[in-house]
């Protein structure tokens, strides 16, 4: 047997270092942790784990046309030639806005994501802004600090209190949570849980804090009050580092505790626990949840919530997401700033719309599975239908998105290709190398870009240049120690990362009253908005589970759970027992779901897995609104608001 040391490719906070071991056929028989990279640790998720079958099932294993109710296969040769030639004649009759090119972190390598792009930046295509999932928390921060970068994983170990908000990384980040329980276990740390729902981190943690959805801001600004009330602030530091530190505790002062009781449903004796625990910590981190920002206010969360290091005198004492934090030139490597044909940029959370106005004659999919992932998903899946749009998808496996191809493209995995994955929550690094040889006849995306490159006659020299590179040149000023050809010889690098008390703000200091968002028209402080709930209505909130990132892996372990979760007291007013089927619904759609009644969720509040498929099929994401947000233009997916009737 043989192992080969490689690194998960998947948008996951982990970005796990892994082996591969190999049989003596060249089969990968097993895929586990590789324990020299600090952030790993010596496990792996249950993901990770199963790759080894998930790489032989149900998989795209040649190219295939659409021929009424099903796919033919055919070769590269002829299915490249269909592709460049509808792309080609929708160029000449529509010009390159009619051109989506649709891709997401399906596989974040640098070879696999961004260099691809080279091509749809080169003819000028539409692209998306990709706020389907981080944009307005990054934009939230950006408003204060410049920037979202924040503090590393490995700092944890340090920490004598870890506060995870809107963050279930028991799920999500299985080894940034077990770096918090290393620290509570070795010197004592505190972990504090703040969830609308009790999560598989919540049932571990020291304190867990329930408030409503979408009621953070007013949380945040309750425990602002009691901090400066209770003189926990870094007076120096603020007078230092920040601006606008009089208009935050003039609004915080109007945030009394019978105020935040009645908004977050949060028992006032917790709020002062909180703050106690963050004013007497000798170091804290706040890890700040994506799903905190997925809701109607979701960058206004982010912000309020942003705050509490900052008046404890941390320069970036929270966690959100640090891929701006690296030296790493990726526009260069997209083509971004190589074209002189900028794209028309639209937003990928009101796609749907765009989709099925007929916006689009050709839609070109690469790592992303949208006909699950996207909001509104009816009007998005009818889009893809249009008679008068040409779709394709590059996929390593059958998806409910290649149902709607007319080609479809096999692509590797990461275990089948080289490639290079940046974290973007640690800051180690190492060459991903292939540990088989392609099971499938898939292709990587570099050399399909550059065939279709070549039969639309396209002469730009950026779009032939050795995709390596490209990389090499991207990386130049990248790491701590090394460089790129000792990165290529195996060796576990360190990234550099902007130093953490640099704000490029319009004052060049932390504004916790924000200019720039006054310039752009927001408040410059959060605002908590109004949580109206119609009459009959319960707040839908849906989060990962264990076994699936994103929609991936259900070849493995089967289709993600068409469960949803209610409360007691709501279920006893529903007239709904355990195991019932419901209907879940809005003006958008209707799934149906099996009941199951548990105190984890509070009165007004039901659950559902993320992404997961009714009984009869019906995508959940077909109730989701298709409106971005105000600040960052990201989803609403945690305001949906559904009717629940036993079916």
């Amino acid at each position: 047997m043989k192992q080969i040391s490689t690194v998960c490719a998947r948008d996951c906070y982990d970005t796990c270092a892994l082996m591969v071991t190999l049989g003596e056929a060249g089969e990968v028989l097993a895929v586990r942790d590789d324990a020299r990279n600090p952030v790993t640790q010596g496990f792996t998720c249950p993901r990770g784990a199963k790759d080894h079958e998930r790489l032989y099932k149900n998989r795209v294993d040649a190219p295939c046309m659409h021929r009424g109710d099903h796919f033919e296969q055919t070769d590269w040769d002829n299915a490249l030639s269909v592709v460049s030639q509808e792309l080609g004649e929708v160029l000449k009759e529509h010009g390159p806005e009619a051109v989506l090119y649709l891709d997401y972190a399906g596989n974040t390598g640098l070879l696999t994501e961004p260099f691809p792009r080279r091509l749809w930046n080169c003819i000028g295509a539409t692209l998306t802004d990709g706020a389907l999932c981080t944009m307005s928390g990054r934009e939230a921060l950006a408003l204060h600090y410049g920037d979202s970068y924040g503090i590393s994983p490995m700092e944890l170990l340090s920490m004598g209190l870890i506060v995870f908000w809107g963050f279930n990384a028991a799920v999500s980040s299985p080894h940034i949570w077990a770096l918090a329980q290393q620290a509570r276990k070795h010197h004592g740390a505190r972990i504090v849980v703040i969830d609308p729902v009790r999560n598989q981190s919540a049932k571990s943690a020291d304190l867990w804090i329930q408030p409503r959805p979408g009621s953070d801001v007013a949380l945040g600004y309750g425990v602002v009050n009691y901090l400066i009330q209770n003189d926990y602030v870094d007076v120096e530091f603020i007078q230092e580092w920040t601006r606008g530190f009089e208009e935050l505790k003039r609004e915080a002062r109007a945030w009394s505790p019978e105020r935040v009781e009645r908004i977050t449903g949060v028992p006032w004796e917790q709020v002062e626990e909180l703050g106690d625990a963050y004013g007497r910590a000798w170091l804290s981190a706040t890890m700040i949840g994506i799903g905190l920002q997925k809701c109607d206010h979701g960058a206004d969360q982010v912000r309020a919530v942003s705050f509490l290091p900052a008046l404890l005198g941390l320069h970036r004492g929270f966690f959100y997401t640090n891929g701006n934090a690296f030296m790493i030139d990726v526009a260069l490597i997209s083509g971004e700033t190589l074209t002189t044909k900028p794209p028309r940029i639209v937003s990928q959370v009101a796609l749907a719309d765009l989709v099925e106005a007929g916006e689009f004659k050709f839609i070109y999919v690469n790592g992303m599975n949208p006909a699950m992932t996207l909001p509104n998903l009816h009007a998005f899946r009818a889009g893809l239908s249009r008679e008068d749009v040409f779709v394709v998808v590059h996929e390593t496996h059958w998806t409910k998105t290649t149902e709607y191809a007319d080609v479809v493209l096999p692509a590797p995995t990461y275990l089948e290709k080289d490639d290079l994955v940046i974290p973007w929550s640690h800051n180690y690094v190492r060459f991903s190398p292939k540990a088989v040889d392609p099971v499938t006849d898939s292709r990587r995306e570099t050399w399909v870009m550059r065939e279709i490159a070549q039969r639309l006659r396209l002469t730009e020299e950026w779009l032939y240049e050795d995709p390596w590179s490209a990389v090499e040149h991207a990386l130049e000023d990248a790491f701590e120690e090394g460089d790129y050809q000792s990165l290529r010889s195996g060796e576990m690098l360190t990234l550099r990362m902007k130093p953490r008390s640099n704000y490029p703000t319009q004052s060049g200091k932390i504004e916790f009253c924000s200019s720039q968002a006054a310039a752009l028209g927001f408040d410059p402080l959060p605002v908590q908005a109004p949580l109206d709930v119609e009459e009959g209505r319960l707040v839908l909130l849906t989060s990962a589970t264990p076994k699936y990132t994103s929609t991936q892996f259900q070849e493995v372990y089967g289709p993600i759970p068409a469960l949803l979760t209610v409360s007691p007291r709501d279920a006893e007013r529903l007239g709904v027992g355990e195991g019932n089927i419901v209907t879940v619904a809005n003006e958008r759609g209707r799934v149906q779901m099996k009941a199951t009644v548990s105190d984890a969720v509070g009165e007004g509040v039901v659950w559902a897995p993320r992404q997961s498929e009714g009984l009869a099929g019906e995508p959940l994401n077909c109730l989701m609104s298709s409106t971005p947000q105000e600040i960052g233009s990201g989803p609403r997916f945690n305001s949906t608001t559904v009717s629940v009737t036993r079916h």
